[in-house]
């Protein structure tokens, strides 16, 4: 594993190299976040797709095959390949359509769901609080857990109408990740954040479980 300076000089150079890309995908991320509350339907599902499409192989090729060459053995290769299978999820639904994203019905669902985006958004200013500044900043879009989450909280609003397995895949990376490597070894204390998306999405997965199952029941 390599030390906390070296991987922060990782993600600086990163932050350095692709500016002001930043700013396009976080620009980006709050119009579809608008279009699923104002305009939800094919076209804006469609523009959701292609966002993360775009988001997670660039993350996959130019972060971590490009800009994580100090990562130790095949690490950066594994999760390269994990962001590409997210990314060809994605594409693939643009055909499949099992994905349907919408703002939920309820208004705690909904506080709930605005919180977490608000938080995912509010990435780099936590960041700024435990002192990474830019070009050390980490941002959704551009970022793998800033854009993990994003996608994990759009979903979650989404259930029933989702890829469970792509849902899945986004939690592996969520939930153990932060508590293992991010947090204690690399100090990246913004990744509480999704943490907490990466719980709230299971309990909903639980959760739309469970009443399926019930359904399931008073149908028999």
């Amino acid at each position: 594993m390599i030390d906390t300076q070296t991987w922060w000089g990782i993600i600086r150079a990163y932050g350095s190299d692709i500016f002001p890309l930043q700013i396009i995908t976080v620009f980006i991320a709050a119009i579809i976040t608008w279009l699923i509350i104002k305009r939800p339907g094919n076209l804006t599902d469609f523009f959701v797709k292609i966002y993360f499409i775009f988001c997670f192989t660039w993350i996959g090729i130019v972060f971590f095959l490009m800009h994580a060459q100090l990562f130790p053995g095949i690490q950066e290769r594994v999760q390269a390949g994990l962001f590409i299978t997210l990314s060809a999820l994605f594409g693939l639904d643009i055909f499949k359509k099992k994905i349907s994203f919408r703002w939920p019905g309820s208004r705690w669902h909904q506080m709930v769901i605005f919180f977490l985006l608000f938080a995912v958004f509010a990435y780099p200013l936590v960041g700024m609080a435990a002192g990474h500044y830019f070009p050390g900043m980490i941002i959704v879009g551009t970022h793998p857990c800033p854009t993990t989450a994003f996608a994990l909280v759009l979903l979650a609003a989404a259930l029933p109408g989702t890829n469970k397995f792509l849902y899945i895949l986004l939690m592996i990376w969520a939930i153990p990740f932060p508590i293992f490597i991010q947090i204690p070894k690399f100090g990246v204390y913004e990744d509480t954040i999704m943490l907490i998306c990466g719980l709230f999405a299971l309990i909903m997965l639980l959760k739309a479980g469970r009443k399926n199952n019930k359904s399931l029941q008073e149908v028999i």
